[in-house]
């Protein structure tokens, strides 16, 4: 209870300098994730208070950004009593820095912002991650040849096609030894050990409920070591 009085005085103490306008305080500007690997999950808690002597009614709480669900929070908060905040954030299908905003919204339309930022760890490094099938009509074949190795640079990458892109794709999987300090010109015959793997379309399908001409088509695949990772490559093009 004590610390909590503490944390209170201090955030009280710091709203005179750096939230005179503002209703809610928190402890920092920014709330630190720190680094997660790709695939996990984490349960976040952020606290302030209410700085005013009025009493904070809160509608609901955003996120700018994606990975975030199930918010629980005080509808009602009194005057210089706790804001508690608490959600899921999940990292599926994310990589690399992390910059979202989490939003408190009042009744009255008044909203209070915070940040939120992190690092996603990917255990795998692909050469190649978006690939052009230029103009494109439904059945044509295509192929694509790339190469994957892990983070760490020692440990091989087990990656293989998701089976649910088994009827739209076919992938052939090479294991190698890479060079790859120069990101710009990977090449083989290193020894970083890595797969070079060649996707195939099995002829793409144009779904007749889509009224754009863009292709945009993201391809999964899974790891018997990295189960809970996301690697993925991305398919553009334009329809003829």
């Amino acid at each position: 209870m004590k610390k909590f009085q503490l944390f209170l005085l201090s955030l009280f103490t710091l709203s005179a300098l750096t939230f005179a306008d503002d209703v809610i305080g928190f402890a920092t500007d920014t709330y630190e994730l720190g680094e997660i690997p790709q695939g996990e999950s984490r349960h976040v808690k952020i606290g302030g208070a209410n700085l005013s002597k009025n009493v904070v009614n809160i509608e609901t709480v955003l996120c700018q950004g994606i990975g975030c669900s199930n918010f629980q929070f005080s509808k009602s908060v009194q005057p210089r009593g706790p804001v508690n905040i608490e959600f899921d954030f999940s990292t599926a299908t994310l990589e690399g820095p992390i910059a979202n905003v989490v939003v408190i919204v009042e009744t009255n339309g008044k909203t209070h912002p915070i940040g939120m930022q992190g690092v996603v760890k990917a255990p795998f490094i692909f050469s190649e991650k978006m690939f052009d099938a230029g103009y494109y009509s439904a059945g044509e074949k295509r192929e694509w040849t790339f190469y994957v190795w892990s983070e760490d640079k020692k440990s091989r990458p087990d990656l293989e096609l998701s089976k649910e892109f088994s009827k739209e794709f076919s992938v052939q999987v090479k294991n190698v030894s890479l060079h790859v300090d120069d990101f710009d010109s990977i090449r083989e015959g290193g020894k970083v050990p890595g797969q070079k793997i060649t996707l195939r379309t099995m002829g793409l399908v144009k779904d007749p409920a889509l009224k754009q001409k863009s292709l945009s088509k993201i391809v999964s695949f899974q790891s018997k070591k990295f189960p809970k990772a996301t690697p993925e490559v991305l398919i553009i093009g334009y329809w003829k």
